[in-house]
């Protein structure tokens, strides 16, 4: 019997490998719809941090507004006087119209 035993030989016993954790990559072995939380985790994450950055954007704004910095804060400019000559040679091209406002209308 002792020698039956010894020829047989001694199955190693089968260890998982030191890379093989069992967690492989999330897409083969995840559920969709396990992944599909995972996404939307992510997005509404990115929303979250998007929302706040428009807030801050909106507070900015209002700061400018208030500050006399924006745009609605810029005066006009003003038209350059025009000249004798300029008049001159827009009334001979037919631009001016000598008799607007003469008689009390525009």
């Amino acid at each position: 019997m002792d020698d039956e035993k010894q020829k047989e030989p001694e199955k190693p016993k089968e260890e998982p490998a030191a890379d093989n954790t069992g967690k492989g990559d999330k897409f083969e072995t995840t559920p969709i719809i396990e992944r599909a939380r995972q996404e939307r985790e992510g997005l509404e994450a990115a929303n979250k941090k998007k929302e706040e950055l428009l807030d801050r954007e909106e507070q900015i704004m209002a700061k400018r507004a208030l500050g006399g910095m924006s745009e609605a804060g810029v005066p006009p400019e003003k038209p350059k006087p025009e000249t004798d000559e300029e008049y001159t040679e827009r009334f001979m091209k037919g631009e001016v119209n000598p008799l607007k406002g003469l008689d009390g209308t525009q």
